[in-house]
């Protein structure tokens, strides 16, 4: 059977640097996704690979 899923988001606001923004927005638009999932799934990563402390 379909099932619809939704995902929670919440909406936050993060300072980036200059150049760390223009790399993303580049990747963005090769991989024809958007920013905002590229930044998800980049933070998803980081946390998943992280040693524990």
């Amino acid at each position: 059977m379909f099932h619809v899923s939704r995902t929670e988001y919440v909406n936050k606001t993060f300072r980036l640097p200059k150049e760390l923004s223009e790399r993303l927005e580049q990747v963005a638009q090769a991989e024809r996704v958007s920013m905002n999932q590229l930044v998800v799934q980049c933070c998803q990563y980081a946390l998943d690979h992280m040693e524990e402390a």
